[in-house]
């Protein structure tokens, strides 16, 4: 009998781990669909991403509730501050029609929203309406050369290309590799009696969805987690508190000498920027690797490091990779999954891999990386089976699936962990802890 997707996908993933315990037939066929309905197999994907990081974390998968699972990945669904919604979306992030098909923009950051409207060459304070109407006379092509141009952030909207996503699988999921390099670094070892990372310490330099979705389960199993801003980028206060539980937040020009003394005392790196910003840093894996044995570095990027000074977020990969026009309700209106899928689900197969490497490093030394992006799960989803209709949206009563915390003056509801035994700790307001381990 043929092994379901996601099962499917849980055998590839244990492979580029380099994973072979429990057997694969050890860990049953998961009976209860994640309840993510849509044309593409995001249910499944969602399973087998969380499916790895459970037994990363020494639990084992038939321990899943896939109704957590669901919540988890729509956790800004269910999040509440004070009481109230935050509004997650800008109006000026989504699908405008063009004169020959559609663009996507993604304007939530307020300098990216400054951005496009400079682009489209429109007032301060055009909303919604004034972008429509000054999409419509241009080709895809232009308008989004023109938001580019200006420092925005938007994609045409593009059919899928079969024949680039079978490329792209022809390459792990999680690439995986031992850089040796010369000289000793850091090497503390996991503290055997506690949590999977125990005694770990992580730097954190990522934002918005994947990266810190890595980085709090990495604080779910153990590490001290600290997180790095630069002064001068704010985030918004949702987004952080979302995604930031068990996190210490500081604020720190990664070019500073208080940011290479920290770095010197981590285990683990993890970096959400584009690959060639990090280059100009000397933050690229490689100037990594040559500093600093015996780190374990991971990197995600929205395109992969074929695109290294693209920028990008989950609905642009799903625009452009043509899960959009999969996913259309009537066949020409752009769609979405019902999650941000490819954010969440490369957030913890980071964390699986990142946990893997650093319980490999304490048993063989070595300085390790790994890779993945948002635009290589997307060529994963596409390559999966998938149904001609999205199927019913389930109902998920959230109830028992959301935990409380106080967080400076806020009253503060989000998500419980996806992994079985373990919650999360508070998030902390964000950067206002010092810069030190």
């Amino acid at each position: 009998m043929a092994a379901a997707p996601g099962h499917a996908l849980l055998s590839r993933l244990r492979a580029d781990l380099g994973q072979d315990e429990p057997p694969l037939l050890d860990i049953p066929q998961p009976t209860t669909p994640v309840p993510l309905p849509s044309r593409l197999a995001t249910g499944d994907l969602a399973w087998a991403s969380v499916a790895t990081a459970v037994l990363a974390a020494g639990r084992h998968p038939s321990t899943i509730d896939p109704d957590r699972i669901a919540v988890a990945y729509r956790s800004d669904r269910v999040l509440s501050i004070n009481g109230a919604t935050p509004p997650v979306w800008s109006p000026l992030s989504g699908f405008w029609r063009t004169s020959d098909g559609w663009i996507r923009t993604h304007g939530n950051y307020p300098h990216h929203a400054a951005a496009l409207r400079n682009g489209l060459e429109l007032a301060t304070t055009a909303g919604a309406d004034e972008v429509r109407d000054a999409v419509a006379p241009r080709t895809s092509a232009d308008a989004v050369h023109a938001i580019l141009a200006a420092g925005g952030m938007a994609v045409p909207v593009l059919q899928e290309d079969p024949s680039a996503d079978a490329r792209l699988r022809q390459e792990p999921v999680l690439d995986i590799r031992r850089l040796d390099t010369a000289g000793t670094g850091t090497r503390r070892t996991p503290d055997a009696d506690g949590l999977p990372l125990e005694g770990m310490r992580v730097l954190d330099l990522t934002r918005v969805i994947a990266g810190p979705v890595c980085t709090r389960t990495l604080a779910l199993l153990g590490a001290d987690v600290l997180r790095i801003d630069p002064p001068w980028l704010p985030e918004p206060e949702w987004q952080h508190l979302d995604t930031g539980h068990g996190k210490r937040s500081t604020l720190l020009d990664a070019r500073s000498d208080r940011f290479r003394e920290l770095l010197a005392e981590a285990d683990a790196i993890i970096l959400g920027y584009r690959p060639a910003a990090m280059d100009r840093l000397g933050l690229g894996i490689d100037a990594l690797a040559e500093r600093h044995p015996n780190l374990v570095i991971a990197h995600l990027s929205a395109w992969g490091a074929g695109a290294p000074d693209r920028a990008g977020f989950d609905s642009l990969v799903q625009a452009e990779s043509g899960i959009a026009f999969v996913e259309s309700r009537d066949g020409e209106t752009p769609g979405a999954l019902p999650a941000q899928a490819l954010d969440h689900s490369a957030g913890y197969l980071l964390a699986t891999a990142v946990t893997t490497l650093l319980r490999r490093r304490a048993i063989e030394g070595g300085t390790w990386s790994v890779r993945t992006s948002l635009r290589r799960v997307a060529a994963e989803l596409l390559g999966m089976p998938r149904q001609p209709e999205p199927g019913a949206e389930l109902t998920v009563d959230p109830a028992s699936h959301t935990a409380r915390f106080r967080v400076g003056e806020s009253e503060l509801e989000t998500a419980r962990p996806v992994i079985p035994g373990l919650e999360f700790a508070a998030p902390r307001s964000w950067g206002r802890d010092q810069p030190e381990w």
